[in-house]
């Protein structure tokens, strides 16, 4: 029997004006959404973006004070990570589903609080892994459902950039209180997510990671602003079904390219590689991939060049409300999302005591 769907439209509201503006065009972009409210406690980022950027009518200065007067039906956190479980947990509190920024939250702990919230209260979380959403990765992961493949034994992912350190109002990046971590809970983040996602999330089930900050200290003492999380972390993460992956993340490395973005699976009967192109200005935001597949056939070796156009793909915010109208499962969930925190806060750990971490089912 085929699902009800939803005929009114979803009330949405935002919090956090900065990754938040593009929740805000996201749900914008849904003919079954209704941007209704925007929150940020900054009062001149409020009245310069939600008013008259985005042309929002009703801005709040907390979510508690949203929540009061509108009737909502989602709710997106787009604030510092400190603020994700604590935000998140009010709002499902409230009857609202929540589409949370990356990375879910600050610790496995209070990731594990949010799901279970949102199971007591009937409600959906969604994690915005943005970078599983392009039109070039929905292809991709269907080739590796197509089994051309094969077996996926090895991946490595990686976001490096020479020198790209948040400044200004993104500086709450490089506080650990504010942030939990740095480019692995940035950047890495993301090609994690999106190398579990095409490998089809397999059980971690030990990490082996190490972190640096030898040029944070240095840009530290150039300008003076807070930096004390890493600046480059890497890791080495082994699954139950015996794959590997291996993981790069870094805001200041000293490395050729300004940044250099990569997902890389090998399979048995083929390998695949999605990288950014690094000529020109192709950095910081204005990234064009390309995806390629590596095999053999008749004896010979054969490289596959993805070309457009290629299927096209929603974001998560339109995938989101259009899940939520039509009673469907949800991409990015919050056991995902929960599962990458895992990942994480072991990365962390290992670090820090020098060893292997477990990871516990």
């Amino acid at each position: 029997m085929a699902k009800k769907k939803t005929e009114r439209k979803l009330r949405c509201g935002v919090v956090g004006l900065g990754m938040g503006q593009n929740h805000v065009h996201g749900y914008r972009s849904h003919p079954g959404a209704e941007l209704v409210a925007v929150a940020d406690i900054d009062p001149v980022r409020l009245e310069e973006i939600g008013r008259k950027k985005l042309g929002v009518e009703k801005c709040y200065s907390t979510l508690t004070e949203m929540l009061k007067n509108e009737d909502l039906d989602i709710v997106s956190i787009a604030t510092p990570n400190k603020f994700h479980a604590p935000l998140t947990i009010e709002a499902l509190k409230a009857g609202c589903h929540v589409l949370c920024e990356k990375p879910m939250a600050m610790s496995v702990k209070e990731a594990e609080e949010m799901i279970r919230v949102a199971k007591s209260v009937g409600k959906r979380i969604m994690i915005d892994f943005s970078y599983r959403t392009s039109e070039q990765s929905v292809a991709l992961k269907k080739a590796v459902e197509s089994g051309i493949l094969g077996n996926i034994y090895f991946a490595r992912t990686q976001w490096l950039r020479r020198r790209g350190a948040p400044l200004g109002t993104q500086g709450w990046f490089r506080k650990k209180e504010l942030s939990g971590g740095g480019p692995l809970l940035d950047l890495g983040v993301h090609r994690l997510d999106l190398a579990l996602w095409l490998m089809d999330y397999p059980k971690p089930v030990w990490v082996m990671g190490s972190t640096y900050n030898h040029l944070a200290q240095q840009l530290q003492a150039q300008d003076g602003h807070q930096y004390d999380v890493e600046d480059l972390a890497v890791a080495l993460i082994k699954f139950e079904n015996g794959a590997t992956l291996e993981l790069e993340a870094s805001w200041l490395t000293n490395i050729r390219e300004n940044e250099l973005m990569s997902t890389r699976l090998l399979g048995n009967k083929a390998g695949l590689l999605q990288h950014n192109k690094t000529d020109g200005d192709n950095n910081f935001g204005g990234y064009t991939f390309e995806a390629e597949i590596f095999t053999d056939l008749a004896g010979c070796q054969y490289d596959m060049k993805l070309h457009p156009p290629v299927p096209e793909a929603k974001s998560h915010f339109y995938n989101f409300v259009e899940a939520i109208r039509t009673d469907t499962p949800h991409d990015a969930t919050g056991e995902q999302g929960l599962l990458v925190m895992q990942i994480l806060e072991a990365i962390y750990k290992s670090a820090k005591t020098g060893k292997p971490v477990q990871i516990k089912s």
